[in-house]
């Protein structure tokens, strides 16, 4: 405890020198992140303004893409502002805030993705309550809990991280996290060694859950052409944006527990970003094209807006 002292800032060390490309690296980022910014609006938007939009599974969705604008505004606005310095340090109160977005943006990518095939499951497997099972007050709750679970979750997390006296300032990443916060603690206490345990089990019961849903659906969906149909334009975009989320947290956390020196730094940096980069394009893509109301919605905009 004699090397303890107070944090006002942490330095991020795993930025690249990049050198004479900082400014096209800018670039190429700033007009990533517009991308996702706008292709997320654009889905949000269309299903705001379509009512017959205004169902179980793309409220959902329009939840979906609104915690995609969370999650990159955690991260793209500070990256940006990194590759232009030549110096990368966060203060403290901003990285316990960034690590909290980015935490609570997965948790609550898990929590309506969970819900996404729950709804599915009641719409293929359960026709006839359909409507009784998903109404717009349950829908709610539904939504209330998919939200607000991971902020609480993530904010017992950050509570208790910022608690610990820390015995270093150096984050071997381009972003703050909890784990490695953490790691610079002093000492351990038990909330520390109980919490982010917890939060894992949870959120793996909500992969499990997923998993399960879409068995069932799949031997439910083998009996019936209709039910085929229904399962290969509306389960197989979420299907694969599960896939796309659970592999990059995976490679995230394998790296973050086991790590790799003989990888090089830019290889580290992006399995560091995965989960950031990925999932805010192609869920709006993949539900954009695949889904024939959003995308018919889309070109009518377009066109009207042309003529």
């Amino acid at each position: 405890m004699e090397n303890a002292t107070i944090m006002f800032h942490f330095n991020l060390t795993m930025y690249v020198n990049i050198g004479s490309y900082r400014y096209p690296a800018f670039v190429l980022c700033f007009l990533l992140f517009a991308f996702i910014v706008c292709a997320n609006l654009v889905i949000i938007l269309a299903l705001l303004a379509l009512s017959t939009l205004h169902e179980p599974m793309y409220i959902f969705l329009c939840n979906l893409c609104i915690n995609g604008l969370y999650g990159t505004s955690g991260f793209y606005p500070k990256f940006l502002n990194d590759l232009l310095s030549t110096t990368h340090v966060i203060s403290y109160a901003g990285c316990l805030l960034q690590g909290f977005v980015l935490h609570s943006s997965a948790c609550a990518d898990f929590s309506l993705l969970a819900l996404m095939a729950y709804d599915r499951y009641v719409a293929i497997c359960r026709p006839l309550v359909y409507h009784s099972m998903m109404s717009k007050q349950r829908v709610c709750v539904f939504v209330f809990f998919a939200w607000f679970l991971p902020l609480y979750l993530m904010f017992m997390s950050t509570v208790t991280t910022s608690t610990s006296r820390l015995c270093g300032s150096h984050i071997p990443k381009i972003y703050c996290v909890n784990y490695f916060i953490g790691k610079l603690a002093c000492t351990v206490s038990i909330t520390n060694n109980i919490i982010p345990p917890f939060n894992y089990i949870f959120y793996f019961g909500h992969f499990i859950f997923i998993i399960w849903s879409y068995v069932y659906l799949i031997s439910t969906c083998l009996t019936s052409k209709e039910n085929r149909t229904k399962f290969m334009q509306t389960c197989l975009p979420h299907f694969f944006c599960l896939v796309t989320l659970t592999v990059c947290i995976l490679f995230d956390l394998l790296y973050m527990r086991l790590g790799s020196e003989t990888l090089p730094q830019s290889a580290q940096n992006f399995m560091a970003i995965e989960f950031i980069f990925f999932p805010p394009i192609i869920n709006p893509l993949i539900y954009g094209f695949k889904l024939t109301q959003i995308r018919n919605r889309i070109i009518q905009f377009w066109c009207g807006k042309r003529l």
